[in-house]
């Protein structure tokens, strides 16, 4: 069963870009331990008859087919706006650009 170290613990949190207290290094370490040895149990059931799978169960489209619907009228839109200018939302310049 491999056996991860306190310096290799270390190694990983700074490849991970974190500070951890020399406490949480011995805690990380001990997690890191027990992760690969589970890792080590399933590499040891796993058969070659069965195939990977990336989800236990099969898949389910659960969403609705595409419907052509009637969309808002143009004059309708912009009915609803602040201000309209030549069928479209007129809106504050903020670019500075000329026109």
């Amino acid at each position: 069963m491999p056996t991860i170290s306190r310096e290799e613990a270390a190694h990983l949190a700074r490849l991970a870009r974190l500070e951890l207290a020399p406490d949480e290094l011995d805690h990380l370490a001990g997690q890191l331990d027990a992760i690969a040895g589970y890792v080590a149990r399933v590499s040891e059931v796993a058969a070659e008859d069965i195939p990977p799978t990336s989800h236990p169960l099969p898949l389910t489209n659960v969403f609705r087919d595409d419907e052509l619907k009637p969309g808002l009228e143009a004059q309708a839109g912009l009915a609803a706006a602040p201000e309209a200018e030549d069928g479209r939302f007129r809106v504050p310049r903020i670019l500075g650009e000329e026109a």
